[in-house]
């Protein structure tokens, strides 16, 4: 394999890494390799974990995982110095065949039509709205609905649970919203407008359904022009003047050398950046600080990092309320998306999820949460930068989310708006004792799978069905994080306070090598992924969006991957 030289050599076998992979060896003249620092999921030996129509026990499992990365998301202060950082957090990247399909949440949905207009009008031509709906049709195998909305012969099905199947919990959340005023919407990925609905997910027959297990199924497996590698980790990549000629790798811990006519970085906007970065391909400044040669000066490498931040108000769910494991094993039925009117922002810029448990644990089972993020952000100060040129450190990260007040404000509201939900008589009845929550690291912890914290969690959650009194006190001590219910409803200033500290990303790390026009300073790649200034390199990931979608970014990059395919294909 050392000797041979491809045609293409994808780097990161995740969404976009299986969709190439697939359409690039669907012509049989090419030889593809695809190189995934982590495991194999081959037909017949996903791990169970993969494969559960429940994520909880997938991305918490550092065998899936980079286990090395950590964030900030707080806002960096730049005027006052003095100012304590923000403290590092945790922020799972899939490392696994299928990359985050293998481990998300399985939520399938697309975004505003607004968005893709908006990319074109940022400088990605040919990637407006109608334009990309196509690809969105090519992914998907729509087991409810067709229509022009739909596909019906794509590698990932996708489905929904109807309302007559929700557990009693999602039940009432759906009462709480039509008293609320939203309407009722059966298809998510229908017309774009606001409303409640069951949840898109890509699974069929309550199984996961990953890019890996769609796109890498055993016929393409079978293709004599198509090499997977996994387990191989890429430590450099290779030039000749101003041309990628391959890349360096370990592979179970040698190393390696591969030569391709053409590399395609698809490692997601973290680490995609920080390869150009070890690269030469960069902010010029940053990349003489580490001694790295400036091969192509591109400032908005690493730059513009985005996610989609989101707190959570929780609640105890009464016995009756909770989910019914018999024939679904699903946590998230019901999501809401509704607008803020803030002035000059579009329709549809909030969303919401209701989770019907919020751990694989005991407790989880017995905590029900409105998850609320602002999907239209504008906070777009985030940025990933090298800690060193050694290509085996983690870059540092960090998100700046809510950097934009229009994004803080927004929050606020849906804190307040999800909170005061909690005390309706239709919430009461399958909810008590709701507090405001936060995604912590001590959260974490609990949620790793282990037998101690089974034992821990076994035995807590029995005292949390005993007496009132001490759940009450029980949730104020170990699982609330200081701040209370009333707190929020009442107090703006305890409300910004838990809002700001609270706010996490929800793993839809985005941007960090845009596309744009050719006279935009801070576009990395051209609406094909051509890196600029260099030859034989492209980017093909969540990195090349000019802005995040309002949408779960997973079906965004299979999109972008099916359409990138076409592309490279045709020739341009």
């Amino acid at each position: 394999m050392a000797s041979k030289t491809f045609d293409t050599i994808i780097v990161g076998g995740g969404s976009a890494g299986s969709v190439l992979a697939n359409r690039l060896s669907a012509r049989s003249g090419n030889n593809v390799l695809l190189l995934e620092a982590g495991q194999d999921t081959p037909h017949g030996k996903v791990p169970a974990a993969v494969l559960d129509s429940y994520p909880g026990t997938a991305y918490l499992n550092p065998a899936y995982t980079w286990n090395r990365l950590k964030v900030t998301t707080e806002v960096i202060p730049h005027n006052n110095p003095g100012e304590q950082a923000p403290p590092l957090r945790t922020y799972e990247q899939a490392r696994i065949l299928g990359g985050g399909s293998s481990i998300n949440g399985q939520l399938a949905n697309r975004g505003a039509p607004t968005d893709y207009d908006e990319w074109e009008a940022r400088g990605a031509a040919g990637w407006n709205w109608n334009a990309v709906l196509p690809y969105f049709k090519k992914v998907e195998r729509d087991m409810d609905f067709d229509g022009p909305w739909h596909g019906r012969e794509g590698r990932i099905p996708v489905r929904r649970i109807f309302p007559d199947l929700w557990p009693e919990h999602a039940k009432a959340v759906g009462q709480a919203f039509e008293q609320a005023g939203y309407k009722y919407l059966l298809d998510q990925n229908g017309a774009w407008e606001d409303g409640y609905f069951p949840i898109t997910i890509s699974n069929a027959y309550e199984r996961r359904v990953s890019a890996a297990i769609g796109y890498l199924d055993p016929g393409t497996r079978l293709r004599d022009n198509l090499t997977i590698a996994t387990d191989t980790q890429v430590s450099e990549l290779m030039f000749d003047g101003q041309r990628c000629i391959g890349v360096k790798a370990v592979v179970a811990g040698r190393p390696q050398e591969f030569r391709g006519q053409e590399i395609i970085l698809s490692c997601g906007a973290i680490h995609s950046p920080a390869h150009l970065m070890r690269a030469g391909i960069g902010p010029a400044a940053h990349l003489r600080e580490h001694g790295i040669a400036v091969r192509s000066a591109l400032p908005g490498v690493g730059q513009r990092l985005q996610d989609h931040p989101a707190v959570a108000v929780a609640a105890f769910l009464k016995p009756h309320a909770r989910i019914i494991q018999d024939w679904s094993r699903r946590h998230i039925y019901t999501g809401l998306r509704y607008s803020s009117n803030l002035p000059g922002v579009p329709a549809g810029d909030m969303f919401t999820v209701v989770t019907n448990k919020t751990s694989w644990h005991a407790v989880g089972e017995q905590i029900g949460s409105f998850i609320i993020a602002v999907y239209k952000t504008y906070s777009e100060t985030g940025q990933v930068r090298l800690r060193s040129a050694g290509w085996s450190e983690e870059p540092q990260v960090d998100f700046n989310l809510l950097s934009d007040n229009r994004d803080l404000e927004r929050m606020m509201d849906g804190v307040r708006r999800f909170a005061a939900l909690h005390l309706t008589p239709v919430m009461q009845g399958v909810t008590s004792d709701p507090f405001p929550a936060s995604y912590s690291d001590k959260v974490r912890q609990v949620g790793l799978l282990s037998r101690r914290n089974k034992l821990i969690t076994d035995a807590l959650a029995k005292a949390l069905d005993g007496p009132e009194r001490l759940r009450r006190y029980l949730i104020q001590t170990l699982v609330m994080e200081g701040t209370t219910l009333q707190d929020v409803l009442t107090d703006d200033d305890k409300l910004e306070a838990f809002v700001r500290k609270a706010a996490v990303g929800v793993w839809h790390a985005s941007c960090t090598c845009r596309m744009g026009a050719p006279d935009d300073p801070m576009a990395v790649v051209d609406p094909a992924g051509r890196v600029r200034g260099v030859a034989g390199l492209r980017v093909v990931d969540a990195s090349v969006f000019p802005v995040v979608p309002c949408a779960n970014t997973n079906f965004p990059v299979l999109m972008t991957a099916e359409k990138m395919a076409d592309t490279i294909l045709a020739g341009t």
